[in-house]
């Protein structure tokens, strides 16, 4: 298992860029098996939890096809849902989104329970009540969840929370099926509102999509289509807080202001400015950055909750007492563990609420990456820290950022990739 060797403490400088949506490209794909006609999907991010799924939907029967460095041809002509790998249905939380395409395509079908990040308790309870009200039932023995959507049926539902997947699955069913269905309590997040233009190409009509209540009218017959993933905000977001964290005028590429407007803003008041240009963002170093009272992850357009960490490590360069509150997830503050070994300043008060003073020097350490986004927040902290860092477990980070050190080094960052037992 490969490993990151780090010496921090060196500015950064240059341009980098913002690959595809992660979380845009995974339902987007699942939604490509609600026809039998070819979909073309291009900007793609080459991440492992993207390989993985296509190679889920690959063992099903479905035709994958690279057609450009980041450009990939599905074609779901005939599908065997009895061949699905579960092993690798098991590795990755994004093939629950598997859900909702394939309960408007079969009757019956068995799915693995899905893998994923190790953040806290993710229950499956919203996703299985929306797929109810749509007519289709799900139990679960030791090892699947058995679905029954013989009985799939249009609805209008309400939500149990604002959840992005439940919302995600819902709009697959109800584009897959003949009639109107209502969704309430709807996600409203970018990647919800790209899967909803994708399902549009498609042939499915939709309105509301950006806000929280989306109306859909589905057939049984969708059509292939062409779609350009969208940039990925999460990733627009860690590089530019390491540009304000390590106080260096970094130039990010393909970031979407719009998506972004809450994170600028807190970082604004933390003492960053911007430089605002057509489909890119520079950084303007602040000469001292300083603690906010609350920084609050919630649902969009609230500050993501997969941002969250990166905040919390700048929040140790800030002067004074930061609390993160992160109200969605009991584990996001697994990291706070590995960088308080690297000197950060850190008082956990209950699964959701942790008090940051700064500013604290940090020093490299060896420490290890939990999950996808606490494994960007220590590159950030291995960045910032004087002396070497070595980060373990680095495929977690490789779930959601293509080649990140590759990347990085171009900005003047000394990371370096070691494969084990280097």
């Amino acid at each position: 298992m490969d490993y990151f060797v780090i010496n921090g403490g060196k500015k950064l400088a240059g341009e980098i860029e913002v690959r595809g949506s992660k979380n845009a490209a995974a339902p987007i794909i699942a939604a490509t098996l609600l026809t039998k006609e070819p979909c073309v999907l291009s900007n793609v991010p080459l991440i492992e939890d993207i390989f993985k799924l296509l190679e889920i939907i690959k063992s099903m029967g479905a035709e994958v096809e690279w057609v450009g460095e980041r450009k990939v041809k599905i074609t779901a002509k005939d599908l065997d849902v009895e061949k699905i790998d579960y092993e690798l249905v098991k590795k990755i939380r994004l093939s629950v989104l598997l859900l909702g395409s394939l309960s408007a395509r079969f009757d019956k079908f068995e799915l693995a329970n899905p893998g994923g990040c190790k953040i806290g308790k993710r229950p499956l309870g919203t996703h299985f009540h929306a797929l109810e009200e749509l007519g289709v039932k799900v139990t679960q023995d030791e090892k699947f969840y058995l679905v029954d959507a013989s009985k799939r049926k249009d609805a209008q539902i309400i939500l149990r929370e604002f959840s992005v997947t439940a919302t995600e699955i819902a709009m697959m069913l109800a584009a897959g099926m003949p009639g109107k269905t209502i969704i309430k309590i709807a996600a409203a997040e970018p990647h919800v509102e790209d899967l909803g233009k994708f399902l549009i190409r498609m042939g499915a009509k939709i309105k509301g999509l950006g806000t929280h209540t989306l109306e859909i009218e589905g057939t049984r017959k969708l059509d292939g289509a062409k779609h350009e993933i969208i940039p990925d905000a999460n990733e627009a977001a860690t590089f530019l807080i390491m540009g304000v964290a390590t106080k260096s005028p970094i130039i990010v590429k393909n970031a979407r202001e719009e998506h972004l407007d809450l994170v600028l803003e807190k970082l604004r008041e933390m003492g960053a400015e911007f430089l605002v240009r057509k489909n890119e963002i520079q950084v303007i170093p602040a000469k001292k950055i300083k603690a906010l009272s609350k920084i609050d992850a919630r649902i969009y357009p609230g500050i993501p909750t997969d941002d969250q960490a990166l905040f919390g490590v700048l929040a140790t360069q800030a002067e004074g007492e930061t609390l993160v509150f992160d109200t969605l997830f009991e584990g996001r503050f697994n990291y706070v563990t590995e960088i308080e070994k690297m000197g950060a300043t850190v008082k956990v008060l209950n699964p959701h609420q942790a008090v940051f003073t700064g500013p604290t020097p940090l020093r490299g350490e060896t420490i290890t990456s939990y999950d996808l986004r606490a494994g960007a927040s220590l590159i950030l902290a291995a960045l910032l820290a004087k002396g070497q860092s070595v980060i373990k477990e680095i495929y977690q980070v490789d779930r959601g950022y293509e080649k990140i050190e590759e990347r990085l080094q171009k900005l003047g960052a000394d990371i370096q990739r070691v494969p084990e037992g280097e």
